[in-house]
């Protein structure tokens, strides 16, 4: 599959930096959304991880690996988990660092698909002295966006 369906859109301020991702996936919500929440397998259909573990639920804490960041292990905090729709992943504090991902599912008027997006905000007084080392989020969402499309449509 080629990324070509997707396209990620990168925002950034001197506090801000945010990256959007969005897919039309030909699935329905609730595979999709079973597909997002179930770390066992996850590794295999998606290559911008090389490890999860956790539980994808609300309060769940997550910890995974990737590529771009060999050895380093990142911990999330599920805090919005509305089923077959919304889910809210955040990591860092909210002065110094933090990163908040939200996943949202919208299905379209016919029922035949389902769109994907992906947000992630980066904010903080640190942002501007580690924006530099951070990579480039376009590609990797693009990646993760078209792989889930492959994986639902599977």
């Amino acid at each position: 599959m080629s990324t070509n369906d997707v396209t990620a859109v990168r925002t950034r301020s001197t506090f801000r930096l945010q990256c959007t991702v969005s897919a039309e996936i030909k699935a329905q919500p609730e595979r999709i959304w079973t597909i997002l929440t179930r770390t066992d397998g996850m590794v295999d259909w998606n290559s911008t991880l090389t490890s999860i573990e956790g539980n994808i639920e609300l309060g769940g804490t997550v910890r995974m690996q990737v590529p771009e960041a060999p050895g380093r292990t990142f911990k999330v905090k599920v805090t919005r988990f509305v089923p077959n729709e919304e889910m809210v992943w955040r990591d860092g504090n909210p002065v110094m660092f933090l990163g908040v991902r939200t996943y949202s599912l919208t299905p379209n008027q016919d029922g035949t698909a389902t769109r994907f997006q992906m947000t992630e905000v980066f904010t903080g007084v640190l942002l501007p002295l580690i924006a530099r080392k951070l990579p480039d989020f376009g590609p990797i969402f693009e990646r993760y966006a078209a792989d889930l499309k492959v994986e639902s449509e599977r």
